[in-house]
This record gives structure tokens, C-alpha cells and sequence, in this order.
């Protein structure tokens, strides 16, 4: 069914505000998922960049949840019809960090509605813009793309991997088991069923393996960079999905500095295909 885009343009500018009050557990746990040493995170501590994800978690009741684990599409997003929903991309400034124990506020606006056709049929981008404010002010500013996208055609060929950069200060293997994707999934609250169920997302979504979170590569290529500059500010960062990376998938999170305070970062599969881009500015 052709998207409406008159009528999905009617939530831009919709706005939404939370609040809450950061707990030390979540960064512990995704500490222990992401096998750092870290110490402990408590009372006062910082939350690394990209870390904020594990707050402001969307809890939705079980009659709300939709087939594909998601909740009903309609509310806050706009009723998007097209089936498969996934993380695109995200624009970051980091203006200072947010800090555990301290109460946070989030107000979150639909900046923008677009309609595409590519390849593989019609598209549907939403941006969400988020701000998140602590203490001491203003601490992220976040631009967030989600992509809808038509389901997946019988037969259809996938597109042709893009070659990721051969130079690299750095490249860490990541072995996406469904341990990993559990844990994620289970400190993000998210019940997509892209991330857990293979039945479904084999045979209802069409793809070949559960899908690798893109939040979750995100966060590997900056924890990618801070092994390498523990002690860097990350002032920008912003990525974008190129490829899916499935749990059936080897890969390895890859960077090179690129000059002063400035980092390209990249996701990649065996065989250099490309999966994610990203950049960073640290100080």
C-alpha cells in the first residue's frame, strides 16, 4: 500500500518529555557485556558515550506489542505501514556527560517525515531528535533515522557489498552470538524479534540470520575508539547502517585516526564488506 505521506507528515513536531534518574546497573551490566575491565560504575560516575541508551527504555504493556515484537505502530511515532523497521543512522553532539545518580530529562521531537523509492521498493525515514539535559544543562543533542522498508521480495538478489577502507590503527574481532544479542536486547528492553527469534526472522522477515543491533555495533565502534584513547572527550559522533550484520556473521570493528581529535570508524564482515560507517571528533 502507497505510504500517506500527508497524513504521516502530520506528527513532525511532535514532542515528548521523560525523566529519570540513572541508575548504576545498567552500566555495569553493558560493562560486563562488552568485556571491559572497567571499575565499578556508581553513585557520581559518567556515563560513557552512547551509553544513555540504556535509559529512557520504551515499556510498553504486551497488548500493545505488535507481531514483530514491536509496539503498535501510532502514538508518539507515526502509523508507518511498511513492515520491516530498522536503526539507520544518528548525529551526536556531546556537550558534557551525564552522570549516574542524577535525575535526567529527555524531550524527544519528530523532526522530519521523507518517502523514497530505492532498489528494493518504498522507503519511509523518520527523524527523531532527542535532547537530554542533567544537572549541569544541556548534556547530548541526538538526531535519530529509523527506516521502514517494504518486505523482503522472494528470489530478490542482495545488493552488492561496498568495500570497506583497507588501512586501520586499529581492527577487533566480534563474534555476534545470540548471547550477545540476548544481553543487548534484554538491557535496551527491546522485544524485536529480529534480535532473538530466528524462526521469525528467517521465514516472516526473509533474513538469513538475527539481525546484529545497530545500536549495539555503535556502541562497539566507540568503545573501539576509547580502548585506543582512554582518556579522549568524544565531543560528535554520528554513523550509518550500510549493511545488516546477521549473528551467523564474523566482524570487526575497525578505526583509523584521521587527524587531530578526528577518528573514522568502521564496521566490517570477512572479506572487507562494509556494514557500518562512522566518524568521531574527541579531544
Amino acid at each position: 500500500m502507497p505510504q500517506d505521506i500527508a497524513h504521516l507528515s502530520q506528527w513532525i513536531g511532535r514532542s515528548e518529555e521523560r525523566h529519570e534518574r540513572l541508575a548504576p546497573f545498567p552500566a555495569n551490566a553493558l560493562a560486563a557485556t562488552l568485556d571491559r575491565a572497567d571499575p565499578a560504575y556508581g553513585e557520581g560516575t559518567s556515563l560513557p558515550p552512547l551509553w544513555h541508551w540504556l535509559h529512557f527504555l520504551p515499556i510498553h504493556a504486551m497488548s500493545d506489542v505488535g507481531a514483530d515484537g514491536h509496539a503498535e505502530k501510532g502514538g508518539f511515532l507515526p502509523p508507518v505501514t511498511l513492515p520491516r523497521r530498522m536503526w539507520a543512522g544518528s548525529r551526536f553532539t556531546f556537550h558534557k556527560p551525564l552522570v549516574i545518580g542524577d535525575t535526567v530529562s529527555r524531550v524527544s521531537t519528530i523532526a522530519k517525515v521523507e518517502h523514497k523509492v530505492g532498489r528494493t521498493g518504498e522507503l519511509v525515514f523518520v527523524t527523531v531528535k532527542h535532547l537530554l539535559s542533567g544537572a549541569g544543562g544541556l548534556a547530548i543533542e541526538e538526531e535519530h533515522d529509523i527506516v521502514y522498508r517494504e518486505a523482503a521480495q522472494p528470489g530478490a538478489a542482495a545488493p552488492a557489498p561496498v568495500a570497506a577502507p583497507i588501512e586501520a590503527d586499529w581492527r577487533r574481532p566480534i563474534h555476534p552470538d545470540a548471547v550477545l544479542l540476548f544481553r543487548y536486547s534484554a538491557l535496551t528492553f527491546n522485544s524485536h524479534r529480529i534480535h532473538y527469534d530466528l524462526e521469525y526472522v528467517t521465514k516472516v522477515e526473509g533474513y538469513p540470520g538475527l539481525i546484529v543491533h545497530g545500536p549495539l555495533i555503535a556502541t562497539l565502534l566507540l568503545d573501539g575508539l576509547r580502548r585506543q584513547k582512554p582518556e579522549a572527550r568524544v565531543a560528535k559522533f554520528s554513523f550509518r547502517a550500510v549493511a545488516p550484520i546477521f549473528h551467523i556473521d564474523a566482524f570487526s570493528v575497525c578505526g583509523r585516526f584521521i587527524g587531530p581529535g578526528q577518528a573514522k570508524l568502521w564496521a566490517e564482515k570477512v572479506g572487507r564488506a562494509l556494514c557500518m560507517e562512522a566518524e568521531a571528533e574527541f579531544s
